[in-house]
């Protein structure tokens, strides 16, 4: 047999008591019979289906509490890809600016130290026209 839901088992139940009450009417014989049940079983009627709609209340807070968290960490866990993101998108750049800075830097070696070979020609010229050896650069 397969589980009836809420509101199947309500309409089930009904018709259920229904058949109650047409049964005792028609075994009593009395017309009043039948009200007198009726309203009482009227009753009974909507305090379970208040009963039903307060239990899927419960379920869906229930649900809320049970999932809430989750939702809270995979809030937390978006907000930390996109923050690693944004902090690899800075390293790449401080990266480009490193490496940029390092290729300024060493045509501004160079250029030095053709600046120096050429300042030093004078004082070579000078130092053979003279007789004299080359100096040692130490280098």
């Amino acid at each position: 047999m397969t589980e009836l839901s809420g509101r199947e088992l309500l309409r089930e139940w009904q018709r259920l008591m229904e058949s109650v009450v047409s049964a005792a009417a028609s075994i009593a014989g009395r017309s009043d019979l039948p009200r007198e049940l009726v309203e009482p079983m009227q009753r009974q009627l909507e305090l379970l289906r208040e009963i039903v709609e307060r239990e899927r209340k419960l379920q869906r807070e229930l649900a809320g509490y049970l999932l809430d968290p989750f939702d809270a960490i995979f809030d937390l866990l978006e907000t930390s890809g996109h923050t690693l993101r944004r902090q690899a998108e800075a390293l790449q750049s401080a990266g480009a600016a490193l490496e940029e800075t390092a290729a300024l830097m060493k045509g501004q070696a160079e250029l030095f130290e053709r600046t120096m070979a050429n300042l030093r020609k004078p004082t070579e010229l000078a130092r053979a026209a003279a007789g004299m050896e080359p100096r040692d650069s130490g280098i």
